[in-house]
């Protein structure tokens, strides 16, 4: 369906692009984690799972790097808590 998630250093965002649109996290980096603070899916997008998508890929970019996650967002949380699987990476 779409393409890989991809970290947007210079923007501090993880991206997912589908199609002409990008669903994107906004983060902050702290010495050990990665505290995501806001998750946007485009309007015409929402309801898809793309949201859901986007931050598997990001907890996956950021497992890769050795870092914890800390949702600051209400959305990541629900992720977390329906996905225990990846419950290693909260901090």
């Amino acid at each position: 369906m779409a393409a890989s998630v991809r970290d947007n250093r210079d923007r501090s965002r993880f991206e997912l692009d589908v199609g002409n649109e990008i669903a994107f996290a906004n983060y902050r980096l702290t010495p050990a984690a990665v505290i995501i603070t806001h998750t946007e899916t485009p309007r015409a997008l929402r309801g898809r799972g793309i949201a859901s998508e986007l931050v598997k890929g990001a907890l996956d970019l950021i497992r890769r790097d050795g870092k914890k996650v800390v949702a600051g967002c209400g959305f990541v949380g629900d992720y977390l808590d329906r996905h225990p699987e990846d419950a290693d990476l909260v901090s």
